[in-house]
């Protein structure tokens, strides 16, 4: 009777274990061959802590979390370039791998892939500023140089990216050289805040998604007015919070404050903030286009489509964590910023979150200035739903 039973059993145990098996080979599949986000990205088995070594990313993403549990602290501005960096550390090989080289939105575009509505987004900005082949271009903030190859093919002009991270730097300089673009790309490790280059010595400059990370606006405007050369434009994509955010709404200060957590934002400003420190430090305001308007698709939709890659991901990252292939602290870092998309994708679906277009914009000592930003109805605002162009005086009064 025993063996019966036990002979009854064995086909089910065949059965469960060739399930568990073929979990496991979906798990290694899309470990070790799944194509990235773009190609000559990084793969779910190179994931790791930027700079920081195997055992130092649990640690350094505790440290990371922590700062947000202490108001004081993010209100020392000495501290955010730090933070930046040690963020970017842990996030940047999950953003290759799961979002691609560009580290921004773009609005969704009809009959186009996401990496199609990506580059047409950074096309743009090369369009705003008029860049042509003769021009120096500033990338403030450049990541690992996603915009910046798309806009010097574009265009023909040499960019210099600044990042203060030096994974990222080299990053960077392998994906350009990989590319064909190395002798057109040049990348520095920095901060933007105190940029190793001369006055006036750019024809052009651009940010997306990244003076966000500024402790204080007016020092970065000030230093990217600084190094652009007299009458010379400026294009910027910011987030920032629109006349319907409320700071006593419980609900919209805790959408902002999940979004800056994962997004390693010391705050988000104001719409009317942008403007008024552009015109502090001396740009000119010359335009404002909205670009989340029709065609495009809502921002967030990528947002929404990925859920399920994200939970297929994160079974990937702790099945690769557990055999020891990615460090401790990946899967946490990964959840994090799963926890931030929903932020995000949460805003764009309420009713209290549409995309508006406000006029700001900002302009160097010589030159114009485009910023781009999309506005969300509730509490956000992205870049990509409006443009500013804006202008440095040819002379200062």
């Amino acid at each position: 009777m025993e063996v019966l039973e036990a002979t009854a059993g064995t086909p089910w145990m065949a059965w469960g274990a060739v399930g568990l098996a073929g979990v496991v080979a979906i798990i290694v599949y899309y470990a070790v061959f799944s194509v990235p986000a773009e190609q000559q990205g990084k793969r779910a088995v190179e994931l790791g802590g930027g700079s920081l070594g195997r055992e130092q990313v649990a640690d350094n993403y505790k440290e990371y979390a922590n700062f947000f549990e202490k108001p004081k602290e993010i209100e020392k501005t000495d501290n955010v370039p730090k933070l930046v960096d040690t963020f970017y550390n842990l996030v940047t090989d999950i953003y290759e791998w799961g979002w691609g080289q560009s580290f921004h939105f773009s609005p969704d575009v009809s009959g186009k892939s996401h990496r199609e509505a990506t580059r047409l987004h950074e096309v743009k900005v090369a369009e705003l500023l008029k860049l042509k082949p003769d021009m120096k271009v500033l990338d403030a903030g450049c990541g690992v140089g996603g915009p910046m190859r798309a806009i010097a093919a574009h265009s023909g002009s040499h960019v210099v990216g600044i990042t203060i991270n030096d994974y990222q730097v080299a990053r960077a300089r392998s994906h350009n050289k990989k590319a064909g673009l190395d002798q057109q790309c040049e990348v520095v490790c920095g901060d933007f805040l105190h940029m190793p280059f001369p006055d006036n010595s750019f024809d052009a400059a651009y940010s997306i998604e990244a003076t966000c990370h500024a402790p204080t606006l007016s020092e970065v405007y000030a230093e990217i007015y600084r190094v652009l050369k007299p009458g010379q434009l400026y294009v910027t994509y910011e987030w920032v919070t629109t006349p319907k955010y409320r700071a006593d709404c419980k609900e919209h200060v805790e959408i902002i404050h999940g979004i800056e957590i994962g997004n390693a934002l010391p705050g988000l400003r104001s719409h009317t903030q942008i403007e008024d420190v552009a015109k502090e430090v001396g740009f000119e305001v010359l335009q404002n286009l909205d670009l989340a308007l029709p065609p495009a698709s809502p921002w967030w939709k990528r947002l929404k489509m990925g859920r399920i890659a994200w939970y297929r991901n994160h079974l990937v990252i702790a099945f690769l964590t557990f055999l020891g292939i990615a460090p401790q602290g990946v899967v946490d870092v990964h959840e994090m910023l799963f926890k931030t998309a929903a932020f995000l994708t949460q805003g764009g679906e309420t009713a209290h979150l549409t995309p508006v277009s406000r006029p700001a914009g900002v302009s160097a000592m010589a030159g114009e200035a485009v910023a781009s930003r999309l506005a969300v109805d509730r509490a956000l605002a992205l870049p990509e739903n409006s443009c500013w162009r804006l202008r440095r005086a040819i002379f200062e009064s």
